[in-house]
């Protein structure tokens, strides 16, 4: 590692570097593992968008599941699994929304289609059929016709602003290396974990 060993975002930053250029595919896909109020656990894929040292943050609408156990528990873990480097990190820490500034100024950068998709789609709801979903995008094409397409007011980013990481990268006869850090006073105290 040449990033400050001391920093696990700069840590992060050289690892995520060095998925970009050689993951085949998605090297910013992450699973979101959240939690509802009763303990109920669920993860999917999401896309990372952007991070810096306030957090890590991806988009989504506020009526899918994900959104609803934020609300009612704000803890999440994210896990970014780098088949080709043989690298995990893991990153638990509480969701909070991103200012509307920054989720209108994301929005405005995605394809129209994407825009478009966001309006049509119920995220997490129930459809009657595929057919459903295409009639929403069809109804929502027409409406936006070839004007701008606004952010809905159901559509926003959340930002994870850890509370811990851990890196794990593979090691022979499966002696991993692992290294956990938790912050404290004077920034993140670490250790190295038996794999």
């Amino acid at each position: 590692m040449s990033a400050d060993v001391s920093n696990p975002f700069a840590i992060f930053e050289e690892w995520f570097a060095a998925a970009k250029k050689a993951e085949a595919d998605l090297p910013e896909a992450m699973s979101v593992a959240t939690a509802s109020k009763d303990g109920k656990v669920t993860s999917r894929m999401v896309l990372l968008k952007s991070f810096d040292a306030s957090g890590f943050v991806f988009f989504t609408n506020t009526g899918s599941r994900k959104a609803a156990d934020i609300a009612e528990n704000s803890q999440v873990a994210l896990l970014f699994h780098w088949k080709s480097q043989s690298r995990q990190v893991r990153i638990t820490g509480a969701a909070q929304f991103v200012d509307d500034a920054e989720a209108d100024a994301y929005f405005a950068t995605r394809p129209r289609g994407a825009q478009i998709g966001a309006w049509a789609s119920r995220q997490s709801g129930a459809m009657e059929g595929l057919f459903s979903l295409e009639k929403e995008v069809a109804k929502f094409t027409a409406k936006f016709g070839a004007g701008k397409i606004p952010r809905p007011p159901f559509w926003t980013g959340y930002r994870i602003v850890p509370d811990g990481f851990e890196f794990w990268e593979e090691g022979r006869f499966r002696l991993h290396r692992r290294r956990s850090f938790t912050p404290n006073s004077d920034g993140w105290s670490t250790e190295w974990l038996y794999p």
